[in-house]
């Protein structure tokens, strides 16, 4: 019965790590569409969202099977209940990546208001957070999830610092000021994918010590209408 179990168990989180790759790769396509002004990866990042949706379905019912014909132990229904909150929070990343596609598509051929910098920087950021997140999850690692909270930081800073830029771009053109929003509208979306690579690392952590903890506090974001 607990080899059984424990073969469960492990697809459940074989399966949630390829959801996590289907993110990694949505994060790094959206980037690209965004930098090489690319409206037909664009649309297919849209599409192949499902992918991310399907396979969140597909995990929840491995993880409800499991609760109801297995005899999980407390700290095996921790694990299948992280699991649980993992995958809408993985989903809730691929949305975010895809708003960024959505985003080159209104941009459609209009030029990038400023060279991209921080906002790659933040992929790349958020993309190691999520990665290393779900390292922590598998082998119930709270040093590891613990980090994730200073690397958030950085990504807030990012985001700050986009927000900035874009501020004093428009201080000089007025007339760009949709241009801007595009730009701060994405880093936003990767700043939400930051926020959630959070909440995972404190699901790592609840596994691992049976304790719900908040790893950041929150911090003012710009006042933008129409961001959240």
């Amino acid at each position: 019965m607990r080899s059984q179990f424990d073969r469960e168990l492990r697809s459940v989180q074989d399966n949630l790590l390829r959801m996590g790759g289907l993110l990694d790769e949505a994060i790094a396509r959206s980037i690209q569409a965004l930098a090489e002004r690319d409206l037909r990866l664009a649309r297919q990042i849209v599409v192949d969202d499902f992918k991310v949706n399907d396979l969140r379905f597909k995990i929840e019912n491995q993880c409800l099977t499991l609760i109801a014909t297995q005899q999980p132990t407390a700290t095996d229904l921790r694990t299948i209940i992280a699991a649980m909150n993992i995958i809408l929070d993985l989903e809730r990343m691929a949305d975010h990546a895809a708003g960024i596609a959505k985003i080159v598509l209104k941009m459609g051929d209009l030029p990038l208001i400023k060279p991209l910098v921080d906002i790659p920087r933040m992929a790349d950021e958020v993309r190691g957070m999520t990665r290393t997140a779900l390292d922590a999850y598998i082998a119930r690692d709270v040093d590891t999830a613990k980090s994730i909270a200073k690397r958030d930081d950085v990504v807030d800073e990012l985001y700050h610092q986009v927000f900035r830029d874009l501020v004093t771009f428009l201080a000089e053109d007025r007339t760009a000021i949709n241009r801007a929003l595009h730009l701060l509208f994405a880093a936003h979306n990767l700043e939400r994918i930051g926020d959630r690579a959070v909440n995972i690392a404190e699901r790592a952590i609840y596994i691992a010590s049976g304790e719900m903890k908040e790893l950041n506090t929150p911090v003012e974001e710009p006042e933008v209408s129409g961001l959240n």
